[in-house]
């Protein structure tokens, strides 16, 4: 099922959008075997990307990305021992546009799902910005299948929701979530160019290190297959106009809920999108082992930005029996 949307058909000046499989189907740096799938989980099914063998490590980018944005801890985790599967979430790469859908809880459900569906007991759920938001919520939802918890660039989202709505310094560094809440503007800004505002966000919030022209591409072609641009915004405007309805304040409230599984928080310390100052404090959700690790000169993008020290961090503190606070 897909997604009817302002930018479907359009790609930018070029006029010829990509297909799925030639955006999305793509290997991974080093000549390294990456093998490509559909999952059904939750009503929808889910492209993912797999290597290695072992404990499953999940992983769940943020925007304006894909699974693609996990290409070096994929090779990390699975050199380490663990089966390294890196998911599209809904409306976005290789998975399915649907026309709802797009609020946390579901979203969730979806990772969930697809950790059932790939046959697994339980994951450590590694998520990044808007991928990091859905494991905090996962990990909530449904303990039981997260073993552990990895979030990189983003608060619980409790603590998020105090800080867009107190904190004037953070509501100015998502002017980004703001815009997205007009109707059809942000999907045709997307798209418009091949993609050019994807490009420009992506080195806007990196740090000194600015990412490869080449991997920019990438990012740039995803964005422009028909109705990911919306959906991608959609979870946003389900964020930010449900903060005074029932399903906001019913969400709010069930994040109360502890976290009870070890958490590793990472965090760029110049990341321009989400203030150190918001994510900080968000182990007052935690009730199990937290560990806060921050990159010095990284922004918003560590795992990219630093893929090395990004993934040592993260494969040592995987096979630490017991991570420490």
């Amino acid at each position: 099922m897909t997604a009817s949307s302002p930018e479907s058909g359009t790609s930018g000046t070029s006029g010829t959008p990509p297909t799925t499989a030639s955006a999305v189907r793509i290997d991974v740096p080093g000549g390294r075997t990456v093998t490509h799938r559909d999952v059904a989980a939750n009503g929808a099914r889910f492209h993912v990307a797999e290597m290695g063998d072992g404990p499953l490590v999940l992983l769940l980018h943020g925007f304006p990305q894909f699974w693609w944005t996990w290409r070096h801890q994929l090779t990390a985790l699975a050199d380490a021992g663990y089966r390294a599967v890196a998911m599209d979430l809904r409306g976005v790469g290789g998975s399915d546009r649907t026309p709802r859908g797009y609020d946390p809880a579901n979203l969730a459900l979806d990772i969930t799902g697809v950790v059932r569906s790939l046959g697994e007991p339980d994951a450590a759920l590694v998520g990044h910005d808007l991928g990091g938001y859905l494991a905090w919520t996962a990990a909530v939802m449904r303990p039981k299948l997260v073993r552990r918890l990895v979030v990189s660039s983003m608060p619980h989202p409790r603590r998020w929701r105090s800080a867009m709505l107190s904190d004037f310094g953070q509501t100015r560094a998502s002017s980004h979530i703001w815009g997205f809440q007009r109707p059809f503007v942000p999907e045709r800004q997307l798209v418009a160019d091949d993609g050019a505002l994807v490009g420009e966000l992506i080195r806007d919030w990196s740090g000194p290190r600015l990412p490869d022209e080449d991997d920019v591409a990438v990012y740039r072609r995803a964005m422009c297959i028909p109705s990911t641009a919306h959906c991608s915004v959609e979870p946003y405007r389900w964020m930010m106009r449900s903060m005074a309805r029932p399903d906001g304040l019913q969400f709010n409230r069930r994040m109360k809920r502890p976290v009870r599984v070890p958490t590793l928080h990472l965090h760029g310390s110049l990341d321009p999108v989400m203030r150190t100052r918001s994510a900080a404090g968000s182990g007052q959700y935690v009730e199990a082992p937290y560990r806060w690790r921050l990159f010095d000169g990284l922004g918003h993008f560590p795992h990219e930005e630093d893929p090395l020290a990004f993934s040592t961090e993260l494969v040592n503190w995987l096979k630490d029996p017991e991570p420490d606070r």
